[in-house]
């Protein structure tokens, strides 16, 4: 503090005790510099004329042995830009010729690069080439139709969850799945199960049951033959007593035991009856609620979008494919998407395969025509097979006469190449046999589903080589 009054004294004039005196040869007082102005801490420029100083700064300064206050410091005044105007020889008018001029202009050379970009070069042409021959081609991509949007506000559709249930339904198939028991079955051939399915068929439809009983009841009968052996005698029994089992299990008024007696002409008592339902859920451990073509049939025919007509010939294909044994070998819901698509191809209803039938089925049209060629060739036989309940069945007015209808040519011709060469194959067989010594036969191939000859020291299919031959009765 002592050093602040020492320097404001000296700016005054003032004496200040102690000090030393200055010099008589030094300049007059008034033209002394102001103390501490040499180290630029005291503004000493003025201000512009007619205009206010700019704003200072404060710059602290330290003195020894004593702190100065801070004392703005003089800022350089702001310059300000300059700002050029435009010549008027610079501005050019344009007119509206010169308008369109430009925009003819503009037009053209859009015109030039989309000459260039549709002109194929070779580069482009072998890429599309390439693109072609590996299935990469872009294609306009179909749409799936939502087809139970009709169905929100039904409750007993199950919207919700209906995907969820036919998830289930494909895992549980395989599970119920019915192997080839055939050869198990001493007693019984394909043949005799035929005529069992046709007599059911016919016993349904004169019950006027519901279509899930016959279906369930081809199923109790294929699932009881796969684990048990039964007689001839007992076939007609099994078929009575299984339809009682899924008339019991399907239907709200189920025939008594009685009327399957009197339908089978009381070749059966009522105890046998009894005792054969008993001994059918005792082998199947009362399991049955399986998914069988039935089920699957509903959603895929919902999904083709049909009428009552493609619904009558869906059911004509796949009651056909029941009948015939050959059909185990598929599960219940290649049957019932291979009925669906053999049945487009006879309305002859395109595209015979879409998006929406391959997402809501899970097959392809490739997995699909080896079954759907065989359910045709059951069409095309129908006519003037001897078990002809089914044809007859579906000719009347009320199933829209459907078997009277051609079968589609395309499958149909597929197939019957396929039967020729069948017969070829077993001509060549025949002739090899003929050569050798060994007695010959006439042998079943459960496998490739044909007759072929074979020779009793080697039993085995000439065609796939497998030993699951079985000789013709």
């Amino acid at each position: 503090m002592a050093s602040r009054i020492v320097l404001q004294q000296q700016n005054r004039g003032e004496a200040v005790p102690g000090a030393v005196k200055q010099k008589k040869n030094m300049a007059p007082e008034g033209r002394n510099r102001k103390a501490l102005g040499d180290i630029g801490n005291v503004a000493t420029g003025r201000g512009l004329e007619g205009k206010k100083p700019l704003p200072q700064k404060p710059v602290a300064v330290k003195v020894k042995g004593a702190n100065v206050a801070k004392v703005p410091a003089a800022r350089k005044p702001a310059q300000k830009k300059a700002t050029v105007k435009p010549n008027p020889e610079d501005i050019i008018e344009i007119s509206p010729d010169t308008q369109e001029k430009l925009k003819e202009k503009m037009q053209r050379k859009k015109a030039d690069k989309d000459s260039l970009k549709q002109k194929a070069t070779l580069t482009s042409t072998l890429t599309a080439r390439s693109k072609a021959a590996c299935g990469l081609s872009k294609k306009p991509k179909e749409q799936v139709v939502d087809i139970d949007a009709a169905d929100v506000n039904n409750e007993l559709a199950v919207v919700e969850y209906v995907e969820d249930i036919y998830s289930f339904y494909k895992l549980a198939e395989n599970e119920t799945r019915v192997h080839d028991y055939m050869d198990s079955q001493p007693e019984i051939n394909d043949r005799m199960r035929a005529v069992l399915i046709d007599w059911l068929v016919e016993v349904h439809q004169k019950f006027e049951l519901n279509p899930e009983t016959l279906y369930l009841t081809i199923n109790i009968v294929d699932r009881y033959l796969a684990v048990k052996t039964t007689s001839r005698r007992e076939l007609q029994l099994l078929g009575i007593s299984a339809m009682l089992i899924a008339s019991k299990y399907e239907e709200i008024w189920a025939p008594e035991v009685n009327d399957f007696v009197c339908i089978s002409d009381k070749s059966y008592t009522h105890d046998q009856v009894l005792a054969m339902e008993k001994e059918i859920l005792g082998q199947l451990e009362w399991y049955l609620t399986v998914p069988t073509p039935y089920v699957f049939l509903a959603r895929f025919i919902k999904a083709s979008l049909p009428d009552s007509e493609i619904e009558n010939m869906v059911y004509f294909l796949a009651e056909l494919g029941l009948m015939n044994y050959a059909t185990i070998i598929y599960c219940p819901s290649m049957i019932a998407a291979s009925a669906v698509y053999a049945a487009r191809h006879t309305l002859n209803r395109t595209p015979f395969w879409n998006e929406t039938l391959k997402l809501h089925t899970g097959f392809s049209e490739s997995q699909l025509i080896e079954c759907a060629r065989l359910l045709v060739s059951y069409q095309s036989a129908a006519a003037t097979h001897k078990l002809k309940v089914i044809y007859k069945k579906y000719s009347s007015p009320e199933r829209g006469v459907v078997s009277l209808l051609t079968p589609a040519k395309s499958l149909l011709a597929a197939s019957s190449s396929s039967v020729l060469s069948e017969q070829a194959d077993l001509r060549k067989s025949t002739e090899a046999a003929a050569t050798s010594s060994s007695k010959m036969v006439v042998v079943g191939c459960q496998r490739c589903h044909m007759y072929v000859m074979v020779t009793e020291a080697d039993p085995r299919c000439p065609q796939c080589k497998s030993t699951t031959t079985r000789k013709m009765t």
